[in-house]
């Protein structure tokens, strides 16, 4: 069948009228499918596979006078628990979030999971010192698997809306190092070592929680990197501003996780030595900061997806400068209304400086992910044994002097360049 002149001019006309209108679709609505909302049962499981876990790897540091008693251990030996357990918890972390990067491995969770279980069996039946070692690095590493994947999983779940998954996933993880020694102190200390077994079975909930995670999460790193291929996978920033944005963002990891071990691990001797309280009555204010830290984790990401994560950064940790510099100064009442106040605002940093990170290297969330969380993890332990130093030495008044300063760095936020919802809202 052949078209006439006429029917040829009007179905050309037809075909230009349709290629003017698809030109004029932003290009991004072409090349990127509608966003998925936000996964909350994904999130939600995640964030109580992260409970789970911070809560078993809290116990061994629980319960060192037990360990100390039973073994007849020198603080020497103690101090080499604990670097094992922090080398493989920390320092692993980046090297297995590189890996996974480029090799995804969706049930990878569960077996970091089964790592702990067998650490935790050892501790519970180990009969020297060399065993309690080897518990120690299997808790460690089984840390260092589960927490750049489980990362990356919230990352997939959150719809677009980064700050937010983070935040809740964070919250779990912190909920679960709270619990931890708590427990410790009602079940095993009293019972003794053979009862860390039992913590064993939370290990396998959390494995039969993430083995249902990893289907789902197999699936959607499938349509992730589908969807990659299609557009540039890395930063489109020079790699010495990343670097130097990373290099800031892990200076201000340091002042935040310095300061809050100046009161996850002393507030109390703090408020017996200045205030005369009780051991007993010191607990309360350290529980009001404890909740403030958990409600700065779970708005501090919503609020950087809504303004922008350097927004967020600025605020968290310059912002909480003039507090931290008037705590040393006030009576008992002031005292717990800013460390109230200090925990929040803090607290509310790590999820906007992982996001930012992962937003300065899309193609490498997996290491970011491990280099951020074992970092902070380092310091908290690092600045504990420091800041323990310094209170024998000078008094732990002079430690919260000193530590006041902290927050200070925060001004090097200005460093750091525009990215994700930041670039936009600098339009």
């Amino acid at each position: 069948m052949r078209l006439s002149y006429r029917d040829s001019r009007v179905l050309a006309e037809a075909t230009l009228e349709a290629q003017s209108r698809i030109e004029s679709v932003p290009q991004a609505v072409i090349e990127k499918p509608p966003a998925e909302g936000v996964r909350f049962g994904i999130l939600g499981a995640i964030s109580f596979s992260h409970f789970l876990n911070d809560l078993m790897q809290s116990i061994l540091l629980a319960i060192y006078p037990l360990l100390k008693g039973e073994f007849a251990l020198s603080f020497a030996q103690i101090g080499l628990i604990t670097l094992t357990y922090q080398v493989t918890a920390s320092l692993l972390q980046p090297v297995v979030g590189s890996y996974t990067d480029r090799r995804p491995q969706a049930y990878s969770l569960a077996m970091g999971m089964g790592l702990t279980f067998v650490g935790l069996l050892t501790l519970a039946y180990a009969a020297n010192f060399p065993m309690l070692l080897g518990a120690a690095a299997l808790i460690g590493s089984g840390s260092s698997v589960f927490h750049p994947e489980a990362s990356r999983v919230a990352r997939l779940a959150s719809g677009g809306q980064h700050g937010l998954a983070q935040s809740l996933f964070q919250v779990g993880g912190n909920a679960g190092s709270a619990f931890g020694p708590v427990l410790a102190a009602w079940l095993i200390i009293p019972h003794g070592q053979h009862t860390v077994g039992w913590f064993s079975l939370v290990a396998l909930l959390a494995m039969f929680v993430l083995v249902r995670i990893a289907s789902w999460y197999a699936h959607a790193q499938t349509q992730h990197l589908k969807r990659r291929k299609s557009q540039p996978a890395g930063s489109t920033l020079p790699r010495s501003t990343i670097a130097g944005a990373v290099l800031v963002l892990l200076v201000l990891i340091f002042s935040k996780y310095f300061y809050l071990a100046s009161l996850t691990s002393y507030y109390t001797f703090y408020l017996m030595h200045k205030f005369q309280l009780t051991a007993q009555a010191a607990q309360g204010p350290l529980f009001v900061f404890l909740f403030a830290v958990a409600m700065g984790t779970i708005f501090g990401g919503p609020i950087g997806d809504r303004i922008g994560r350097k927004r967020v950064i600025w605020a968290s940790i310059l912002g909480a400068a003039p507090f931290t510099l008037l705590l040393p100064h006030v009576d008992l009442r002031w005292t717990i209304a800013l460390t109230f106040i200090i925990g929040f605002i803090i607290a509310s940093a790590f999820s906007a400086i992982l996001v930012f990170a992962q937003e300065l290297m899309p193609d490498k969330v997996g290491m970011v992910s491990g280099m951020f969380f074992g970092f902070a993890f380092g310091m908290g332990g690092i600045g504990a044994a420091v800041l323990g130093k310094v209170a024998d030495a000078r008094g732990i008044e002079f430690v919260y002097q000193v530590c006041a300063y902290l927050p200070l760095l925060g001004v090097l936020t200005v460093l750091l360049p525009n990215v994700g919802k930041d670039a936009r809202v600098s339009r």
